[in-house]
């Protein structure tokens, strides 16, 4: 298989750790299902002599061959998903069972029999990439050139890893997490070499014996991770759609647009004036201030969440072509900001996350998002995306069936991180649905899937960087 620079570099992974054996080898499958079957054969002959009473076991004999079937069955399943060894797991599977069987000389056969399985679970471990943030400079060309995608932006955040074709003209971004390589959105780049990125991605994917799981891919592109390509049967499950507004168009006049044109004139009456900036430009004194908002906001300012749909590293400066929206009260104190990143050489702008304080005036949201649209238009952008719709037939459904009641109770479930049917009232406001967004998994990994898109996307993590106060 040809191996290119960006290749290499999605993969530190494994860089600083030989690989001692390569499982996407059919003898290696051959060798690990035939260790599995003698093992079971084994433990087999050993029930049936004991069980007909030829031969009674001596004590700890079943129970130590349990431990090396489990150890050999672990085994045998992660040369099947491909996992490869290295050496820092086989250490630590040398380590189990040389901890196993001291617990079995100082008679502690169950916590012996248990660090012999586990033996098995260690050396097959899945392998993980590395995030890649000094891989920006090469990141925000892509993103800077990718056309029509609203979730382009976030290909910047520092906790992805990426995938380059040969001649890095596109790119997927991703992370691993218990096995799983999870795409966050399109590619980026150029389209035209998408098929081809796809096809290698996923060659890459099955070398290091990592399942795919595809986070809201766009309608355009979700035809990519064909069964064919990607070797298993998978599902396109719709969670939801892009609230983009055309800036060229948009306006407030007319009955639709009334509650959002009455909570913007309401912070108009109270004094709230605005003003747009470049985080790239912010000097010390604006950014203490707008830290103070980032702190007073609801949610928790020391942590950050979320992996496909926003970027981390608010007010550091960090990416090229973001964007802040300020609202200030009557007394000049800021008190809540927006922050929008860009795609497409500015054609392109989304909303990241948005920042108030709680005794901010209700309609602050709603103003800063028609300031930012009108901006948007002077500056030459063609879309604006305001955020993303979660299942919106749920919350629009007048009649809903029994599985969408479900849907809508289990959906409120994460309410703590955050209140999607709030969201959506919010976004319904501007009447601009957009393009579905898919999760594309195999129907047999769907409980495994689950987990890990939610700790990818509500598990908490601390800043890496200490925002000044």
């Amino acid at each position: 298989m040809r191996t290119n620079q960006g290749s290499r570099g999605a993969v530190a992974a494994r860089g600083r750790e030989r690989v001692l054996v390569r499982a996407d080898v059919r003898g290696a499958r051959l060798g690990s299902l035939a260790v599995l079957l003698c093992a079971l054969a084994w433990l087999t002959v050993l029930a049936a002599r004991e069980h007909l009473g030829y031969e009674r076991a001596a004590p700890g004999r079943f129970g130590w061959s349990v431990a090396l079937l489990a150890a050999a069955a672990l085994i045998a399943r992660g040369i099947f998903l491909g996992r490869p060894v290295t050496t820092g797991h086989a250490a630590i599977a040398a380590a189990a069972v040389g901890a196993g069987l001291c617990a079995h000389f100082l008679s502690f056969g169950g916590l012996g029999n248990f660090l012999i399985a586990a033996s098995g679970l260690a050396l097959m471990s899945p392998t993980t990439a590395k995030p890649q943030p000094e891989l920006l400079d090469r990141v925000w060309p892509l993103v800077d050139a990718t056309h029509g995608d609203a979730l382009a932006p976030f290909a910047m955040h520092s906790g992805k890893s990426y995938h380059f074709n040969a001649d890095g003209s596109a790119a997927i971004a991703f992370r691993t997490r218990l096995g799983f390589a999870v795409v966050s959105g399109d590619p980026i780049g150029d389209a035209a070499r998408f098929e081809g990125l796809v096809a290698d991605f996923v060659r890459m994917c099955r070398g290091r014996g990592w399942q795919i799981i595809v986070l809201a891919g766009g309608e355009r592109h979700v035809a990519l991770w064909r069964d064919d390509v990607v070797g298993q049967k998978m599902i396109t499950v719709p969670i939801g759609r892009d609230v983009v507004v055309d800036v060229r168009h948009f306006t407030l006049r007319g009955r639709r647009f009334r509650n959002l044109r009455q909570a913007v004139q309401r912070t108009r009456n109270s004094g709230i004036t605005t003003q747009i900036v470049d985080e790239q430009g912010l000097d010390p004194t604006l950014t203490a201030e707008l830290t103070e908002v980032l702190y007073a906001a609801h949610r928790a300012a020391r942590t950050e969440r979320g992996f496909c749909m926003n970027l981390d590293g608010a007010l550091r400066g960090r990416y090229p072509g973001v964007q802040l929206a300020i609202a200030r009260d009557r007394r000049g104190r800021a008190v809540a900001f927006h922050r929008y990143a860009t795609a497409d050489a500015g054609l392109e702008v989304s909303l990241d996350a948005p920042f108030r304080r709680p005794d901010a005036p209700n309609g602050v949201d709603e103003r800063l998002s028609v300031e930012m649209i009108t901006a948007a238009k002077s500056q030459g952008a063609l879309r604006l995306s305001l955020a993303f719709a979660a299942f919106p037939e749920i919350f629009d459904a007048a009649q809903p069936t029994p599985l969408q009641r479900v849907a809508y109770r289990l959906i409120h479930l994460l309410d703590p991180f955050i209140r999607l049917e709030s969201l959506y009232r919010y976004l319904r406001k501007f009447h601009a649905l957009a393009e579905r967004r898919y999760v594309v998994v195999c129907a047999h990994h769907i409980p495994a899937a689950l987990l890990v898109l939610l700790s990818l996307e509500f598990m908490p993590r601390p800043r890496r960087r200490r925002l000044v106060r």
